[in-house]
Formats: structure tokens, C-alpha cells, sequence
């Protein structure tokens, strides 16, 4: 297969500068180009009316304006959370999703790999394996997507979760290059604190994303605070156990000064008893600082596996038992489960029928 043009998101800045000093442009027309690339709501390079029409046309000969192409949106019944299907170069794809909140913010949600190797017994994403990972542009363009949709309404992206399609820690070289752009005061400027990572609890990525020395947010999916029941539902419990898990936590607590968040998906008769609360506020506690810790609380959305939610009276009693004993816990009601766009249901009929699909790898 012939390798496709890059994309302009991928390409670091020496390599831009460097192609522009070919053509004789000055070094200045690299942070034009970024600028425009992260902030204009134009489709293509055609658009750019602040560049030259014949640079324009050298840039679009040389690289792609976006990695990701739209393939499909759909909006959920309230008209709030939108999801889009995106097409990838190679031909796979992979979801995002728009969470506005009340005119207040624009968070988005973004994937870090096509599929997801993790294989978690509640989660869509993990039926359809490890398509491939993403590059940091294929990362930073979901945001983009959104970004120009915004832009034509006068808004702006305001928060990003690592949250879609994948594991993050399991892609981390290019999961961290696309925060620092998104970061960038000079691209997208969103504050390290409106950025949130997700993990099912990779012990060394955690301790490296700690000693980063950036303010971003990190929420680790538990969903057990014993190995029996959380081995059985998350099979990276295997390598990283419970313990494992929470002592990486309060590492990243101590190094960061960051308040964390634990991800607790709500499983009737499986994970939501009174002594199943009981025990993950004991085991939360042990670590000390209760107070740096949140648990949300989030019922089963539908999906793999047959678990069901259980009654709002014995999610809000686990709530309680975490509150009564200094850990603020929250139940949240995932937006968009009427597109399958909430927690656990990003799924695209790809796997082995569109490339190779990597299973779990038992080391990990």
C-alpha cells in the first residue's frame, strides 16, 4: 500500500521548518501554519486565506490537512451529545464524542487506539480487540473535529477526556505528545486541569505520567477493591492488582498534589453490595488523604457481559457508605447511551474482519 501523505498533525516542527526553507519561506510561517491548523474552521488548505494561494497549494501536495476523516455523526435525543465515526487513512475507524454541558464547557472525548486490548467484561470496545494504536495526530484531530464544528457557533473546546476507544497508558509517547499540543498556549491552549486521562491501572505508566510535572487529571478505572471480583472483570487485574493499583494512586497524588478520581462501574450483585463499599473505602483510606480522592459512581450502561444496574436506592446507599467515611462519591448517569455513545459502548464493526486484531497480551 502506498504510505499516504503525512498529515500536518504528525509533523513535528523541524521537519515543517525544514520543508518551508526548501521553498525559501521564513521560519515564521511554521507557528502560522499551527495556528491556522488548530484554530480555523476551514475544510482544507484552500481555505487558509492568510497563506499564500501557492503555498497553499505546495502544502496540500505535501501533507494531509487532517488524519481523521468523518464518515458518520449522530446526535443523541436531547440534541446534547453528538458522536462522530471517523475513517482513518488505513481504512479503520474510530469514535469521539461531544459532551456539551449546559453553554457552560465543550468536553470531548477522545480515543487513543483503534479497538482496545484490555478486554474488560463490561466494555464494548474491548470485544473488537487491538486494531492499532494512534498517532499523535490521529490523537489531537479528534479534537480538531469538534473544534471546527464548534467554531462556526462562536465556541471552543474547553475540556478533554482521554476516555474513548483504548487505553491510554498503553499508547503513552503518543497520548503525551498530543497533551502538550493540546496544551500549546500557541495551538489549542487548554489548561493541563480541563484535561483528564483515563487508566484500568498500568503501574509503570502511572508512576511515569506522575513524573511528567504536568497538572493534568488521572482517572483510574477500579471498579473492585478486591482481586477476586475485580480479576474477574478486568483482566490487566492479573498483572496490576487492587493493592498495585491503589498504592500507583497514591503516588500520583503525592507527586502531583492532584485530587484523583476512581471510575467504579455499578454491577448488580457483582460488585455493589454494602461490604463491597465498605471495603473499597477501608482500602482507599489505608493510603491516607481521603480527601484527594473521588469516587464516580457509574451504572452499567448496556453492552457485553449481561450485567444489569442495580436499583438507585442501593447505588445511592454506596455512595453514602464512601461519603460517611470521608471519600466523595458521585453516581453519574452516562450521557448519549440512546447513540451508544456513553461509558463502555464505543464500538465499530471492524477487529480481525478489517486488520488483525491484538488479543490481551498476558504479560502486558
Amino acid at each position: 500500500m502506498t504510505r499516504p501523505r503525512p498529515a500536518i498533525s504528525d509533523t513535528d516542527d523541524a521537519a515543517l521548518a525544514a520543508w518551508l526553507s526548501e521553498r525559501g519561506e521564513p521560519r515564521y510561517r511554521v507557528k502560522q501554519i499551527r495556528h491556522a491548523a488548530a484554530h480555523s474552521t476551514s475544510p482544507g488548505w484552500d481555505g487558509l486565506s492568510d497563506l499564500p494561494l501557492a503555498l497553499r497549494s505546495a502544502l496540500g501536495d505535501a501533507f494531509r490537512w487532517s488524519s481523521v476523516e468523518l464518515e458518520t455523526e449522530i446526535a443523541s435525543a436531547d440534541r446534547e451529545t453528538r458522536k462522530a465515526l471517523l475513517r482513518l487513512h488505513d481504512g479503520h475507524h474510530i469514535e469521539t464524542v461531544l459532551m456539551p454541558h449546559h453553554g457552560e464547557r465543550n468536553s470531548v472525548c477522545i480515543s487513543t487506539q483503534a479497538g482496545c486490548p484490555m478486554a474488560c467484561a463490561f466494555c464494548a470496545t474491548g470485544e473488537m480487540g487491538l486494531v492499532r494504536d494512534l498517532s499523535r495526530g490521529e490523537i489531537v484531530d479528534q479534537v480538531r473535529f469538534w473544534q471546527r464544528e464548534l467554531g462556526f457557533r462562536g465556541e471552543r473546546v474547553s475540556h478533554i477526556v482521554y476516555m474513548g476507544m483504548g487505553e491510554p497508558l498503553r499508547n503513552y509517547g503518543p497520548v503525551m505528545g498530543s497533551v502538550r499540543m493540546l496544551m500549546d498556549p500557541d495551538l489549542f491552549g487548554i489548561s493541563p486541569r480541563r484535561i483528564t486521562i483515563s487508566t484500568c491501572g498500568i503501574v509503570p505508566k502511572m508512576d511515569a505520567l506522575a513524573a511528567e510535572g504536568l497538572p493534568i487529571n488521572l482517572a483510574v478505572s477500579l471498579h473492585a477493591a478486591d482481586d477476586r471480583t475485580r480479576g474477574g472483570i478486568m483482566p490487566v487485574n492479573r498483572k496490576w492488582g487492587v493493592d498495585e493499583v491503589l498504592d500507583a494512586s497514591a503516588r500520583y497524588v503525592e507527586r502531583t498534589k492532584r485530587r484523583l478520581t476512581f471510575e467504579y462501574i455499578l454491577l448488580a450483585e457483582v460488585n455493589d453490595s454494602a461490604a463491597d463499599a465498605e471495603r473499597l473505602a477501608e482500602r482507599i483510606r489505608a493510603r491516607g488523604r481521603p480527601s484527594m480522592y473521588h469516587v464516580n459512581l457509574i451504572p452499567v450502561n448496556p453492552g457485553p457481559g449481561g450485567f444489569r444496574r442495580p436499583p438507585p436506592e442501593r447505588m445511592e446507599a454506596f455512595a453514602q457508605t464512601l461519603e460517611a467515611r470521608g471519600i466523595a462519591a458521585t453516581v453519574r448517569i452516562s450521557k448519549g447511551q440512546d447513540i451508544r455513545a456513553g461509558c463502555g459502548q464505543l464500538k465499530v464493526a471492524e477487529g480481525r474482519a478489517a486488520g488483525e486484531a491484538v488479543p490481551l497480551e498476558v504479560s502486558l
